[in-house]
């Protein structure tokens, strides 16, 4: 056991090492031993939870039976953990999950501070264990150290009546009755001590953000986290992300999250786990209801409006509905971006052309209801399959006056379409055809560039065949005249039922990774050719890595992720069921 490595150990022993007590008295929340400039502190109320999902045996059965799993299992360093396993598990006469329940029940909570210092307290349950798994560590420390001459690196003092050790030279800890804390630097564990000896009353848990945090976490959760936004939004680099609103698109898109940290004092996570199904619920007090504010294009002005829910057509990968007043974006771009960009500049000069001059705020965008849904879907290739598959992609949008507006859309379009076919035509390229076929009683206009006679005659751009649909208000702008007849027939069964708006929602967003998993196993040597060019890496080890990752995400399940403002707070709520 002495040639365990001792990186191998510190992590172990960041979990599972103790000094004995000398006092079982109760402690106090975890949280009045943390500093109140914390950045971070998470608290994992309970550990079981994890713990139980982790080794859940369908978990386990599904990993072992990744072929890359016996490849990395046979690594020499994954040898000696295991063998570390099963010498700890013999020794304490029970298995490692039982063991790391004994040892975390009571709770963990992980901190990180400024000056890089982090910080783990953890709770257990069966002291005795704990006290009997510090000796063993202590011994296999001293005998690593020795061998490598190293005899002062593990050792002890004593700083307000707590023994405080160190295994490495680097890392503390210390015992005092059940609970283990633990600091990557000295400082950290001296500042823990200080805030035991003088009560906490500059501990995080004095902080009024904090309290005000925790009442607005989920109740039933297993875990949560306290981010300061106070302090973290004024570190540099976290400032420069949230003042960096240049991009139209990101704007448009993550409206009213970026005004929402910035105005923050406090962000609240919550974490529940219900079966196989994992719930992230986020909170944060930063003030977007401002009828007048910058992010009000992003909120619904009324409780009762919201994005719609999102569309279903088959072979979906990801779906977004978003609640977002076009017109009040681009009315207030002179605030959002002061100074034009080269691509702003581009946008506003084809809107120009393609729309026949028409002011973009108050005669296009003004047309359209506040809510969009985006739907991105696996293609079939009916018409040919090109050599890099690309997924289908459309926007439907709700026009305020479908019997006039549609007619401008669809002019908008074939000069769009034309414009491509007359520049790919200066530089001899094939153009694309446009023709108008009906689906399920609904006429719609289509471009397509003509398929190559084999596979091996397909290109890129085959992927595209570029589409416009108008059904009853709703205006279709699809990749693909597939998607688009997938949207049609949607769209159409919904009109006997139409949708009610989600309230106070802004946005929905949902993704099945079992569907992105097929369209990258689909451009599977594609992947592995680019892995070989831009990481060097040999056949074997290209075909390992992309193998593995389309394992990893083919299981990685259905996410569900959605923002509301309620009550003046704003919250977000992942569900991510596992596969």
């Amino acid at each position: 056991m002495s040639r365990v490595p001792i990186a191998i150990l510190c992590v172990i022993l960041s979990l599972s090492t103790w000094q004995t007590a000398q006092s079982a008295a109760p402690v106090p929340p975890a949280a009045r031993w943390i500093p109140q400039n914390a950045l971070i502190a998470i608290d994992i109320s309970n550990p079981k939870a994890l713990i139980d999902l982790a080794f859940n045996p369908q978990i386990i059965a599904k990993v072992k039976s990744v072929p890359a799993y016996k490849q990395i299992t046979s690594k020499p360093d994954v040898q000696q953990l295991f063998g570390l396993f099963k010498f700890l598990e013999a020794s304490l006469g029970t298995d490692w999950p039982t063991a790391l329940k004994k040892s975390t029940g009571g709770g963990i909570t992980l901190a990180a501070c400024p000056d890089d210092i982090s910080l783990i307290i953890i709770d257990a349950q069966d002291g005795k264990m704990l006290a009997r798994l510090h000796k063993m560590f202590l011994n296999i420390a001293k005998d690593d150290a020795k061998k490598k001459g190293q005899p002062n690196r593990v050792r002890s003092a004593v700083y307000r009546d707590v023994t405080g050790w160190t295994f490495n030279g680097k890392e503390t800890h210390a015992l005092i009755g059940n609970r283990l804390i633990f600091a990557n630097k000295s400082k950290g564990l001296i500042n823990m001590l200080d805030l035991r000896a003088d009560g906490g009353a500059k501990s995080l848990y004095a902080l009024p953000a904090y309290q005000a945090a925790k009442k607005a976490s989920s109740t039933g959760t297993i875990a949560s986290a306290f981010v300061n936004m106070g302090v973290l939004k004024h570190v540099p680099p976290i400032t420069k992300v949230l003042a960096n609103n240049q991009n139209p698109l990101a704007t448009l898109l993550f409206g009213g999250v970026t005004e929402a940290l910035q105005d923050s004092n406090w962000l609240a996570l919550g974490l529940g786990i219900k079966g196989n199904t994992l719930s992230l619920h986020a909170t944060v007090d930063g003030k977007t209801d401002d009828p007048n504010g910058a992010a009000s294009f992003a909120f619904p002005d009324m409780l009762d409006k919201g994005a719609l829910p999102n569309l279903v057509v088959p072979r979906r990968i990801a779906a977004m509905s978003i609640w977002r007043d076009l017109r009040a974006f681009y009315a207030a771009k002179d605030d959002f971006f002061p100074e034009r960009t080269s691509a702003l500049i581009f946008f506003e000069n084809m809107m120009g052309i393609f729309f026949s001059g028409r002011d973009l705020t108050e005669d296009v965008l003004a047309e359209t209801h506040p809510q969009v849904r985006i739907v991105v879907a696996e293609q079939t290739f009916a018409h040919g399959t090109p050599p890099t598959k690309l997924p289908a992609f459309a926007a439907v949008f709700q026009l305020r006056n479908p019997e006039k507006f549609a007619l401008v859309a669809e002019e908008a379009w074939q000069k769009a379409i034309g414009l491509i076919n007359f520049t790919r035509g200066q530089q001899a390229q094939a153009g694309m055809i446009i023709r108008q076929p009906t689906h399920n009683g609904t006429t719609y206009t289509m471009a397509y560039f003509l398929p190559g006679e084999k596979d091996a005659e397909m290109q890129i751009y085959h992927n595209f065949r570029p589409s416009l649909a108008t059904i009853g208000n709703s205006l279709i702008l699809s990749s693909t005249d597939e998607l688009a007849e997938d949207l049609i027939d949607s769209l159409k069964k919904q009109r006997n039922l139409p949708p009610k708006a989600l309230p106070s929602t802004n946005s929905v967003v949902e993704l099945d990774t079992t569907a992105l998993a097929s369209i990258l196993a689909a451009n599977r040597d594609i992947l592995i050719r680019n892995n070989i060019v831009e990481k060097g890496n040999t056949p074997q080890k290209a075909t390992f890595e992309i193998d593995l990752l389309l394992t990893i995400i083919q299981n990685l399940g259905r996410m569900n992720l959605s923002l509301e403002n309620r009550h003046s707070l704003n919250y977000a709520t992942l569900q991510w069921t596992l596969n």
